[in-house]
């Protein structure tokens, strides 16, 4: 069986690897147009920021490497111009000498991946404009701040990408804005995270400035500003990272079905609508496990899975990909953020009854060195009690409690189901109740109606306003409002009805939860706490 197989970076080259090892005698081929295969797009920030010294430490694999490895022909810089299904070859183009070239395949696998968006603007060739998707690319903005002529940069783009380029070229001492034109920078949070993510680089001096559309890039010869909607910002390098769309203009006379993003549409074998043809990687697109609609999850995670079940499917299996959660981490200036599964405002948007809950629990014994917190949002379906998503941010390592809700949410998992998982604790890595158990704890005494709160998402849209802010810290800390010590309420406070609306508030929201169940037992009927206290939270007098 002759498989043919365009492209080869994380798709491409796991598909063909995988191939080999299900049937050996499969004749496998890579044409990709890319003098290197099987490189580390993810690490290329951290290469620009110089925590990976070496470039050869982001190729996984040499074409003639993976070749001996594996038994698969790699040929590259060859560029595929057409797919011909009815006589089941490809045309390519031998980029070194310009020679047409024709492929014959039995079985074809599209893993052509994505492009990086080049804006059609004004000023896009100056000099210093940057791209991020190829080892070449982050070796010329890597010399470009070696050589010293770039202090200040602006950085076109706050996904996940953008903001790990902002963090690494911060620092190496550029000044750092960053644009986008959405509403929030980092996407696939809900909104009140993305604001503390905003507010907390500012702090660090990378400001963002959101619904900021970039118009031109000007300077005579090179970067020196650039125009937006809202203003002109001074800047020696502009590094665009708007976006990518999948390279597959080459398909257009091959009646192989596109979605509206052009993107690739497969079925669940990951199979597009012509037999004997797959797609996996950034160019297709899969679902989402939760709601099974449509998604495009141009991740290296997801087209390793993908694949490795569509070289399976190829030789026989019958398996079905089952769908992406859309997990994510990232790394910025002393914060990690991660997440999984669906926000509160995507569940909603799915006509799902949510609930949620912000909590600020230790990411690992107090009394540790180095001993943190997580700020956690979890979300649940309000009538099943199924887990659906979880967001944080932390100092420490975010990914182990996004990996726990991603096992959950697979396995279906209601609360009561994950309640008292024994998951692993010593003081340098955890806390005795686990910050995911302890977070799945009082999201269940919420739904109970243990813990009554008011989430911050209400706060800031001041649906608390006629309530009484109490502080309920350990130490009076917030100027100007009635502090309550927990230690010394044992009856009714002759100060405070007890039908009177009051907000708990502490730094967490934990000391608040106490002073609230205890002014329960003494009749108070109209407590609330604020989630996440004043370390989410910003207090209004």
């Amino acid at each position: 069986m002759k498989v043919l197989i365009i492209g080869g970076v994380a798709a491409g080259t796991k598909v063909a690897a995988k191939l080999k090892r299900e049937n050996r005698s499969c004749e496998v081929t890579i044409l990709t147009k890319s003098k290197d295969i099987s490189y580390a797009g993810c690490g290329l920030p951290y290469y620009v920021g110089k925590v990976i010294p070496d470039r050869s430490q982001l190729i996984v694999n040499t074409p003639e490497g993976f070749s001996e490895l594996t038994g698969v022909l790699v040929l590259t810089e060859v560029e595929v111009t057409k797919v011909n299904p009815a006589e089941k070859t490809v045309d390519a183009l031998n980029l070194k000498t310009q020679e047409p070239l024709k492929y014959k395949y039995d079985k074809l696998v599209i893993a052509s991946g994505a492009e990086a968006i080049k804006p059609l603007i004004d000023g896009i060739n100056l000099k210093n404009v940057f791209f991020l998707r190829t080892p070449d690319d982050a070796d010329t903005l890597r010399n470009a701040i070696e050589s010293g002529e770039i202090k200040r940069a602006v950085v076109v783009g706050g996904g996940y990408i953008g903001l790990e380029i902002a963090e690494n070229l911060s620092s190496q001492g550029v000044k750092i804005t960053v644009i986008d034109m959405a509403k929030h920078i980092l996407p696939g949070f809900d909104e009140e995270f993305t604001e503390y993510v905003e507010n907390y680089l500012a702090d660090q001096g990378i400001i963002s400035f959101t619904e900021t559309k970039l118009e031109a890039i000007l300077g005579e010869g090179k970067v020196e500003k650039i125009q937006t909607n809202k203003r002109t910002f001074k800047a020696d390098a502009v590094i665009l990272s708007v976006g990518i769309r999948a390279n597959t203009a080459f398909l257009a006379d091959s009646d192989i079905e596109l979605m509206p993003n052009k993107t690739i549409k497969v079925n669940e074998f990951l199979q597009t609508n012509i037999e004997d043809i797959y797609a996996v990687g950034d160019c297709a697109t899969v679902t989402n496990r939760l709601t099974k609609e449509p998604v495009w999850s141009p991740m290296g995670s997801t087209a390793n899975i993908a694949g490795r079940i569509a070289a399976k499917n190829i030789t026989g299996a019958k398996l079905v990909y089952p769908g992406v959660l859309g997990t994510a981490v990232a790394k910025l200036p002393e914060l990690n953020a991660g997440r999984t599964g669906l926000t509160e405002s995507a569940a909603r948007e799915a006509g799902i009854h949510t609930v949620s809950v912000v909590t600020v629990v230790d990411d690992k014994a107090h009394y540790y060195p180095n001993a943190s917190s997580f700020i956690v949002k979890m979300i649940a379906d309000r009538e099943t009690k199924q887990l659906l998503g979880l967001q944080v941010l932390g100092k420490g390592a975010v990914d182990k409690m996004v990996d726990i809700a991603v096992t959950a949410i697979t396995m279906g998992a209601t609360l009561y189901d994950i309640e008292n998982m024994d998951l692993a604790y010593a003081p340098p890595f955890s806390t005795a109740i686990h910050p995911f158990s302890h977070t799945v704890n009082i999201l269940i005494n919420k739904i109970e109606g243990v813990f009554e709160t008011v989430t911050p998402a209400a706060y800031a849209a001041k649906e608390a306003e006629d309530y009484k802010i109490i502080d309920a810290s350990i130490n009076p800390s917030i100027d100007g409002v009635p502090y309550i010590d927990l230690t010394k309420v044992n009856g009714v406070l002759s100060e405070i009805g007890k039908d009177e609306k009051l907000l708990l508030v502490c730094a967490k929201g934990k000391r608040a939860y106490m002073l609230q169940n205890r002014l329960k037992y003494f009749g108070y009927t109209n407590t609330r706490v604020l989630e996440g206290g004043t370390t989410f939270n910003e207090i209004k007098i």
